[in-house]
């Protein structure tokens, strides 16, 4: 009578073991980036929005055939800059008041906007807006804000704003550098708050 083995087990307790020995080192040694997200400050909400005043907001809107509005007037899309640049810009107040901006180079219009910090970019876009004319939109308009950003950033530091954020997250830099560059976008920051308030799509 012949002798028949029976099929060698395997032991599945070590295999269970490397398993979990490998899970823990991806979860160790695995680096995960931060979104920085949008770098916005947003309008006063609720019974604040009534103290802004008309002059303040700077109106954009996108209607269904995709053509952009700003301040009611059809523009071309190469326009919007410079027509958020003057906006922003234009340190509207007379030079006795508290609010009055020094270092603003626009034309100082009565009717728009009386300082950077009070200046806000509305874009209200229409349900058939298609999506890649809304970003173009929002790209003019955060171009705008880089723009004042990077002017007053060389005139103060020498250097431009964007040059200052890349060198901020760089990898190398050392954490004494990191707190000086730090102070500076926050300056600039104050100087040209980026304000982008976007209402609810409209119904045409």
């Amino acid at each position: 009578m012949k002798n028949h083995r029976l099929p060698q087990e395997v032991n599945a307790g070590s295999m269970a073991d490397i398993a979990f020995l490998l899970l823990i080192f991806f979860l160790v040694t695995t680096t995960i980036d931060n979104d920085e997200g949008l770098n916005r400050l947003m309008p006063p909400e609720n019974e604040d929005i009534i103290d802004i005043k008309q002059r303040n907001i700077f109106k954009i809107v996108i209607n269904d055939n995709d053509q952009i509005l700003a301040e009611d007037d059809i523009i071309d899309l190469e326009n919007l800059k410079g027509q958020v640049i003057s906006f922003i810009d234009n340190g509207g107040l007379s030079a006795d008041h508290d609010d009055f901006c020094t270092y603003c180079k626009g034309d100082r219009l009565e009717d728009s906007s009386e300082n950077p910090s009070k200046a806000i970019i509305s874009i209200k876009s229409s349900r058939n807006t298609s999506y890649p004319v809304y970003v173009a939109v929002q790209n003019e308009v955060v171009a705008a804000y880089n723009h004042l950003r990077n002017r007053e950033s060389l005139r103060m530091f020498g250097i431009s704003f964007e040059a200052i954020h890349r060198e901020y997250f760089s990898e190398e830099i050392k954490n004494d550098k990191k707190e000086i560059l730090k102070d500076r976008l926050e300056i600039i920051r104050e100087l040209f708050p980026q304000k982008i308030l976007e209402p609810e799509s409209i119904n045409n």
